[in-house]
């Protein structure tokens, strides 16, 4: 065995406790479905044989060999009767469906979530190699439903509830996965799988190792300093020599000089488990080449909000995306989290030049973000269009992440929670946006991670009582829900008549991760002193 392999058998196994940093992958990276199985890939997504075209993404083929699965295919096609969705059948393994987990009689939403945990956790340090899922050497937890893998953000919301759980191991495995995939590709992809390699998703590993660390104390963050780095230099790349106004991969440098970042996507073809949603969502929009619309797409996948107003030219119409032309307020305030979090790692590490340097690197996107994504006029932080050179106008929940990772100066956090409060907050909890497209990532939906950004955030400037609004019209939204179906679910509907949500490019997924993740914070975030809070009731 190689070197280099003995080094990546060792990694996969947790045999070394400090990877080196940002390896380069040991082997070429695993290709996506629609590029493995073409064209027989494209056929199927045309054909609708799935209601669901990620079904197809994450199908198996039973031979072995994609290329001996498509020379049969093309022989097999040719010959009188033949019918493609038996083919399929005959020679790929498709995902099954997990069991629904229904909660016995009177169970509470707290012991609910508590015995959901073990019918969400996945393991697979092997894996099938001409299928898509890409192998974690751990242990992971995954949302749920059509969910089948571990996804990126949504796990630090995931952590939460485990972290109420006082599953600590198991976030610590979790961790290390991500760490992990640091090592093997560079950056955490979107998910695990060989279709999500060409993309991340909001960067949440340095708050990972943040909660972590209430735990195990400075050890997370010096044994995590050099998958820190790597996750920066990843957001980062192909920031030297870029000239004012000029803009590289996920990185932009503004006209004032300063270095903000924006989503993006390696490839510019249509999403692998969404293929022919993409092929027309291009064709509505004859007058732009349809590879942009395929990165905007994607770099909106990147975002976690897919899809939403907040990246559209014209609300109601998709193919009018151009997430590339926006620098977002939630990603940079991400960013400057961890850029503080490399300075805290590499102080605690002994590294005082390392974190010098990435003190004065949060320090100067901290002044960027406060002089370039606050709306003055508004009184609120808003994501700004590279195109006109302006913040977007809209209010949108992601305006509360400067407060909660505090970018805010006092008077700015002041402004936007009275912002929120006239325009987000509802019965239910609190809006994602005030449009109501038809889009997930919009009105009338509210989604728990940003309950928690809300809640928190807000309450980290003194905003006590409109943090305790939310939060606790938010669980109440969740109670219900529980009451009337059993289950949590993936968003909820919080104005009007609340209940699970809607829109976007799937049915509403059970599960579900990071609103169980979500509940039991909240929970724990808004009971007296001394209380264990067993519901929404008990939050009154």
């Amino acid at each position: 065995m190689s070197t280099r392999a003995a080094l990546a058998s060792a990694l996969l196994f947790g045999l070394l406790s400090t990877p080196a940093l940002a390896l380069q992958p040991t082997a070429p990276l695993p290709s996506p479905p629609d590029q493995h199985w073409q064209p027989l890939f494209q056929q199927v997504q045309r054909a609708h044989l799935f209601p669901d075209q990620k079904t197809f993404a994450d199908a198996v083929p039973k031979g072995g060999d994609p290329a001996a699965v498509v020379a049969e295919w093309e022989r097999a096609r040719a010959q009188p009767g033949f019918d493609l969705g038996t083919f399929v059948g005959e020679n790929f393994t498709l995902p099954g469906e997990a069991a629904a987990y229904v909660p016995p009689a009177g169970q509470t939403l707290r012991a609910h979530i508590e015995t959901l945990w073990p019918h969400l956790t996945r393991s697979t340090p092997t894996v099938d190699p001409n299928g898509s899922l890409l192998p974690l050497p751990k242990p992971y937890v995954v949302p749920g439903g059509r969910f089948r893998e571990v996804y990126y953000w949504d796990s630090y919301f995931t952590l939460l509830g485990l972290a109420s759980s006082g599953r600590w191991d198991q976030m610590r495995d979790m961790v290390d996965n991500f760490a992990w995939q640091l090592d093997q590709y560079g950056h955490i992809p979107n998910g695990n799988r060989s279709y999500y390699l060409s993309r991340s998703q909001p960067p949440f590993f340095s708050l990972m190792v943040d909660l972590l660390a209430t735990h195990e104390g400075d050890a997370a963050y010096e044994r995590y300093l050099p998958q820190l780095r790597a996750e920066h230099a990843f957001w980062m790349r192909g920031s030297e020599g870029l000239a004012p106004g000029a803009a590289s991969e996920r990185v932009v440098r503004m006209n004032d000089g300063s270095l903000l970042n924006r989503y993006w996507d390696a490839r510019a073809v249509p999403r692998t488990e969404s293929w022919t949603d993409d092929l027309a969502t291009a064709a509505k929009a004859p007058e732009r080449a349809p590879s942009q619309v395929y990165r905007d797409l994607r770099a909106g996948a990147e975002s976690g909000w897919d899809f939403s107003s907040r990246w559209l030219v014209h609300p109601a119409e998709l193919s009018s995306i151009h997430t590339t032309q926006i620098v977002p307020v939630d990603l940079n305030s991400l960013l400057f989290h961890l850029e503080k979090t490399v300075a805290r790692a590499a102080r605690a590490s002994g590294e005082r030049a390392v974190a010098r340097d990435f003190e004065r690197m949060a320090k100067q996107r901290k002044q960027a973000i406060n002089a370039l994504l606050w709306d003055e006029r508004q009184g609120w932080y808003a994501d700004r269009d590279l195109e006109r050179g302006t913040p977007r106008p809209a209010l949108t929940a992601a305006a509360l992440f400067p407060l909660w990772l505090e970018v805010a100066e006092p008077a700015q956090a002041k402004r936007t929670a009275q912002g929120v409060e006239v325009q987000l907050l509802r019965e239910g909890g609190l809006l994602t946006t005030t449009e109501n497209t038809g889009q997930q990532w919009d009105a009338p939906n509210g989604w728990a991670p940003l309950q928690w950004v809300a809640v928190d955030g807000l309450q980290r400037y003194g905003q006590d009582r409109l943090a305790r609004q939310v939060g606790v019209r938010f669980l109440r939204t969740v109670q219900r829900v529980y009451e009337r179906e059993g289950k949590l679910v993936e968003k909820y509907v919080v104005e009007g008549e609340v209940g699970g949500g809607g829109g976007g490019e799937y049915p509403l997924q059970d599960g579900f991760g990071w609103s169980n993740g979500v509940a039991l914070a909240l929970l724990d975030r808004l009971c007296d002193p001394g209380r264990k809070c067993e519901g929404a009731g008990d939050v009154e």
